[in-house]
């Protein structure tokens, strides 16, 4: 099957995730179009959109002379980064039931997480992860539009440029190095189908409860597969 523009600007920025994150791309290390094109065997029109995403999730620094090196955080940065995004996504979460939020977006949320569903039914070691994905980000843009607040979007948005503080973190090394992915999917999305019955109750408390778990947990998962040895290097 023929890739499409926005498969390969995915395979090109999961594949640039996984090199930062499994240490071939060191700290301080320039990266180039002309680098992750050769690396990857994709074009450099993905690699360019690639650059440009993992300088907003804050995993790239910009040069001021142009182009990019690999950013330097610690595990903390990391950790603290995580926990700000539930945080706002958890309010998000608990504003959305207690004002109500509108039946088509909670069911747009509940068909996201039942896509998700027959992915991982299907999942098999090795498989494309993209569709589930790119399913896994609507779902959490629709979340924050739960409270129809540009507040609470505004600052989740400047949030996410900060390291590992995207909805999901995921590169192909990592999930296919991991032995539990399948159960790890299955985890998170039965936490999304959660909160989507949290929010549809009315249940501002437990839905803002979950929501933050979920954040918590896609972290612990990240930090238990290859990211030790990126956290050697501190911020200056």
């Amino acid at each position: 099957m023929r890739e499409n523009g926005q498969s390969r600007t995915l395979k090109a920025i999961l594949g640039l995730r996984g090199m930062i994150l499994n240490g071939d791309l060191k700290p301080g290390e320039r990266v180039s179009e002309l680098l992750v094109a050769e690396r990857l065997g994709i074009s450099r029109t993905p690699a360019a959109k690639a650059l440009i995403q993992l300088r907003e999730e804050g995993l790239l620094d910009s040069l001021p002379a142009g182009g990019f090196v690999v950013a330097k955080f610690s595990q903390l940065d990391a950790s603290d980064a995580v926990e700000l995004r539930g945080t706002l996504e958890a309010l998000a979460a608990r504003l959305g039931a207690e004002r109500g939020a509108p039946p088509a977006i909670t069911d747009r949320m509940q068909h996201c997480a039942e896509q998700m569903d027959a992915i991982i039914a299907a999942w098999e070691p090795g498989a494309d992860l993209s569709e589930h994905i790119r399913w896994n980000d609507e779902f959490h843009d629709l979340l924050l539009q739960c409270t129809q607040s540009t507040i609470i979007r505004r600052s989740l948005e400047r949030i996410k440029s900060l390291p590992f503080a995207a909805p999901n973190p995921f590169t192909k090394d990592l999930t296919a190095q991991s032995p539990n992915i399948r159960f790890q999917l299955m985890l998170a999305n039965d936490q999304h189908h959660s909160m989507v019955d949290a929010i549809r109750n009315r249940e501002g408390a437990r839905a803002a409860a979950l929501t933050l778990e979920h954040a918590r947990s896609a972290w612990k998962h990240m930090r238990s597969t290859a990211l030790e040895p990126l956290f050697t290097y501190s911020r200056p």
